[in-house]
């Protein structure tokens, strides 16, 4: 079954290429991504592993926690980081890799993609972006499909909205970015929006004539 939104990680122990790790102390109150890959010496993953070594200090400055999954040993994730790094010249593979060569933990979060079939008949695993909350439940989830590779700006953006609405009564609209103006969500008045924002709310007129959009700027930035 895959993880549903609001789901506690699942907890597990298992080795990587920085020794054991026991995934609920590696969240331990931090944000978290857990992003999986169908095999190592693969060309699409190694472009992402090598993206996501370049984007660590985005990720490190918001606080967030990055860990990888591929189905191989940990020996073949260590040989497979000197590709990875010479790929993407810059970057460095300095979060840790999980093993997962019996594709167990894959099964466990939901990761296969039935449609993809290795040389054995077995499912791939699929490409799978889990979100992780300080409480360790599940913040946002994107599946992406064996044969299409992900983009991390997307990840880092969403990232951005996460932490934002999770501590302000806004919400973020279509495309947006860090900066740009928030919706004040629906369950707070308008008077109650008055005294949440300082720097005021603007309600745009539509044909229904309901006042439900209203624009904020984003209360966290200056």
């Amino acid at each position: 079954m895959a993880l549903k939104l609001g789901d506690t990680a699942p907890s597990f122990v298992a080795d990587s290429t920085h020794g054991t790790i026991d995934f609920h102390k590696y969240i331990d109150g931090s944000w978290a991504i857990l992003f999986s890959h169908p095999n190592d010496f693969t060309p699409v993953c190694t472009t992402e592993l090598g993206a996501v070594g370049k984007f660590l200090p985005e990720f490190e400055k918001r606080g967030v926690k990055v860990i990888a999954l591929s189905c191989n040993d940990v020996e073949s994730h260590k040989g497979w980081i000197a590709d990875i790094e010479s790929y993407t010249p810059g970057a460095k593979v300095s979060y840790p890799i999980v093993a997962d060569p019996t594709r167990e933990l894959a099964v466990k979060f939901g990761m296969l993609d039935p449609e993809e079939i290795d040389g054995k008949g077995v499912p791939l695993t699929a490409r799978a972006v889990y979100i992780f909350g300080p409480d360790k439940k599940l913040k946002l989830s994107i599946l992406y499909p064996a044969t299409t590779g992900r983009n991390f700006n997307e990840v880092l953006r969403v990232i951005d909205s996460l932490q934002l609405t999770a501590n302000y009564s806004v919400a973020t609209p279509v495309n947006w970015n860090q900066g740009d103006k928030c919706m004040v969500v629906p369950s707070l008045s308008n008077e109650a929006a008055k005294e949440k924002f300082p720097k005021g709310f603007e309600t745009v007129e539509v044909p229904s004539g309901k006042s439900y959009i209203r624009l904020t700027p984003q209360p966290n930035v200056d």
